[in-house]
């Protein structure tokens, strides 16, 4: 059986390159970790880009709080994914509702298709959505690749029960990636429960905003 992959969300270049370091498979490069993660810096990005070798996905939030966005903010997203296209990162994460917490369907896809040939993930908005398994299809038309969600719960465990069902009713058309309160201690009963491919956690195990290398590496030892 294929091994399982490690995305390492990552708020300051320290933890991309302790990231790659121990052993990651991709880094998530964000801003603002209060704020569960926002567009992260550029030159940031540059820099990350410059001494990662393995994937970098960049996140596009412009920022915290709902994921119901003003028509000036929906510029700014794509402004941002163009500009990031040139640096070469690998992919982006993103994701938008309308008011009413449904999908919003046309936006998404406009930004998906501008990425386009990169892949996107849709990011734990997911989690706020509602109608969910709806919304999944919805998610799927769009064109995105992955899905970062904590089972539409406040953290993994959970929303296990739902991961299960989530990875079953996808049936590899799209990557169910948990995250969300994942770490060395419950992934390993999360990848026997859901059978995953790609699974998401900061490894941060303090107060800091930076990840712990030997957190990383005992996530990866586990898959």
């Amino acid at each position: 059986m294929e091994k399982s992959k490690l995305e390492i969300a990552c708020f300051n270049l320290e933890s991309a390159i302790i990231a790659q370091k121990n052993g990651a498979d991709r880094v998530e490069l964000c801003a603002n970790m209060k704020e569960g993660g926002t567009t992260p810096d550029f030159e940031i990005t540059k820099a990350a880009r410059d001494v990662l070798s393995i994937d970098l996905n960049v996140m596009i939030r412009p920022r915290g709080g709902n994921f119901v966005y003003s028509d000036f903010e929906f510029e700014q997203m794509k402004s941002e994914i163009i500009a990031f296209k040139k640096l070469q990162v690998d992919g982006f994460v993103f994701g938008i509702l309308k008011e009413d917490g449904s999908l919003n369907k046309e936006r998404n896809a406009e930004l998906v298709a501008l990425a386009n040939p990169l892949p996107c993930t849709f990011h734990r908005a997911f989690d706020r959505i509602k109608n969910r398994f709806e919304s999944l299809e919805t998610v799927i038309e769009c064109g995105f690749k992955t899905i970062l969600t904590s089972g539409l719960e406040t953290n993994v465990m959970e929303g296990i029960d739902i991961l299960v069902t989530l990875v079953e009713k996808v049936n590899d058309r799209i990557t169910i990636m948990p995250g969300g309160g994942l770490r060395s201690s419950n992934i390993g009963l999360l990848k026997e429960k859901t059978n995953a491919v790609f699974y998401h956690s900061s490894a941060i195990t303090d107060s800091s905003e930076t990840a712990n290398g030997n957190e990383v590496k005992a996530l990866k030892a586990i898959l």
